[in-house]
């Protein structure tokens, strides 16, 4: 039998994934090496030159079978997802962010189908992130939820 190093490539550092797909923008090389972000469906996408997040519909996303509606912990997932993908890609940071506080407001019922999130980054400093982030899907206008969060971006 050969040793797993013999037949697979290992992974890189974070560190350096992270920088290689600041450059290159092949952001499915991040969502890719993340087994939660490849099994929740989202992924990083280029969309008319804006960098958006998008859950991609599954059944297992449901919560509530009679509607149906998208479980509101996969709507939190996507938007935590999507603030952390903007601290990695759109920052220097190094390392991912560790999330110190997030609250989200679910505004309405997420149907079964693809849901993108965006999210932006409105105040940064040298340890802590602000990040305000939105997910839609039919109409960006209409957001079925929102969330802010607080991230540690360094140790002190």
């Amino acid at each position: 039998m050969t040793a797993m190093s013999e037949t697979t490539p290992a992974p890189l550092p974070i560190a350096d994934l992270v920088r290689q797909v600041r450059q290159t923008r092949e952001y499915r090389k991040l969502t890719d090496a993340i087994p939660y972000t490849r099994y929740m469906g989202i992924g990083v996408e280029n969309l008319a030159g804006e960098m958006l997040c998008r859950m991609a519909y599954s059944p297992k996303l449901i919560g509530n079978s009679l509607l149906p509606a998208l479980h509101g912990g996969t709507l939190g997932a996507l938007l935590e997802s999507a603030a952390i993908f903007e601290l990695l890609l759109q920052t220097d940071t190094e390392r991912v962010p560790k999330v110190i506080s997030l609250t989200v407001d679910f505004l309405r019922s997420g149907k079964p189908q693809d849901t993108f999130a965006k999210a932006l980054i409105t105040r940064q400093g040298r340890r802590v992130a602000n990040v305000r982030v939105e997910a839609w899907q039919d109409d960006r206008t209409r957001p079925i939820a929102s969330a802010h969060a607080l991230f540690l971006l360094a140790e002190p």
